[in-house]
């Protein structure tokens, strides 16, 4: 088992994907297998929203203060950036296509898988891949769950409330654990080991509500909108994130970009937002079906793939020398003015002598 194990572990995203992987093929041969009751069903079948929010909690524990501030940025950076390059591709399928369709695809359908990213998947690889940052930036992406950012996207914003009570009953738990993890550092050592040890049954429990039969039923449209998707959204929120560090003037080596490629998947909510906009516009009632047909498929693609566009993307930037961690130091150390004292200070610091080196006032506050 053990050398099985080794073995999985070489698969990019193995710690979500393989469970994802192993669920979905449950759920679709044999979904009864699921549905027998008691604690089986509870946990990997209906146990979604307890798992993320417990793993929600963990996340927010590992959150300090110093790193608050940046993931709020990053946040509001991979938000817009996702939003934009929804709406501009829904709206230009819709008004420079000649039927206002792509090969079938509707805007309706590109907009609402788009503009709605999987807050669990993203948590999950970015606790794998990213740096605190990262994670904490859930807590602002979270407002593009359900259908209100494509109500706005569609011209139907003056139709719908904005969710206060939801979205916020959506973060608690992460600032709760944000709350316990900066009040006291037993809890957030208490907490820290349940960032990964709840990503495969997260992951598992998101695959048993993934059915492969959506790809046959929408067929090569819904795969067309999934890649879309990968493509479009990776590349906007990739190189937005990259331009955020540029304005912010971080250093090269802290110019992480795992968020940008883990915001690249659709959200399995994103299924429910045709229904919900055509509850209110009576009008997109027959495309509907049509729509939620080539949503699903597009999150079951970009559920499989994003993980390896992840990997790829974290051993990319290892090989150039741009790591998690380095961004991690950024935000939490005092670092100095200038970079010549804290590569003096660094080099002081690790220079294997055997004896302790008395640092200088300018040094890194480690700890």
């Amino acid at each position: 088992m053990d050398q099985l194990l080794r073995y999985i572990a070489k698969i990019p995203g193995a710690l979500m994907v393989v469970p994802l992987f192993f669920g979905a093929i449950i759920n679709t041969l044999a979904p009864e297998v699921l549905e027998i009751g008691s604690f089986t069903t509870a946990l990997f079948k209906d146990g979604t929203s307890v798992l993320i929010a417990i793993f929600f909690v963990s996340v927010g524990s590992q959150i300090s203060f110093k790193t608050a501030l940046p993931s709020v940025e990053k946040g509001i950076v991979l938000l817009l950036s996702k939003f934009g390059v929804a709406a501009l591709v829904g709206v230009a399928v819709a008004f420079l296509t000649p039927d206002g369709t792509l090969w079938g695809l509707l805007p309706l359908a590109v907009i609402a898988a788009m503009s709605n990213s999987s807050g669990s998947l993203f948590v999950a690889l970015t606790s794998q891949f990213g740096s605190k940052t990262d994670k904490g930036s859930i807590s602002i992406l979270s407002i593009n769950d359900g259908p209100f950012l494509t109500m706005i996207a569609l011209g139907a914003a003056g139709l719908a409330d904005f969710p206060v009570q939801t979205l916020f009953a959506a973060i608690f738990p992460i600032i709760l654990g944000f709350i316990l993890g900066n009040s006291s550092s037993i809890a957030r050592a208490f907490l820290a080991p349940g960032e990964k040890l709840i990503i495969p049954f997260v992951g598992f429990s998101i695959g048993a509500g993934i059915d492969f039969n959506e790809l046959v039923r929408s067929g090569a449209i819904g795969v067309l909108l999934g890649l879309m998707t990968l493509v479009f959204s990776g590349t906007a929120t990739i190189t937005c994130v990259y331009l955020w560090h540029r304005i912010r003037r971080h250093p090269r080596e802290s110019r992480n970009l795992v968020a940008g490629a883990a915001e690249s998947a659709v959200a399995g909510n994103a299924i429910a937002t045709p229904a919900a906009i055509a509850a209110i516009d009576p009008s997109l009632l027959g495309i509907q079906a049509e729509a939620t047909a080539q949503i699903a498929t597009a999150v079951v693609v970009t559920t499989f793939l994003t993980p390896f566009l992840v990997s790829f993307v974290a051993s990319r930037q290892r090989k150039l020398g741009i790591t998690p961690e380095a961004e991690d130091r950024l935000f939490e150390e005092a670092t100095p003015d200038t970079s010549d004292n804290e590569s003096e200070s660094i080099e002081h610091t690790t220079r294997p002598t055997g004896q302790e080196v008395k640092q200088p006032e300018f040094t890194l506050d480690r700890e």
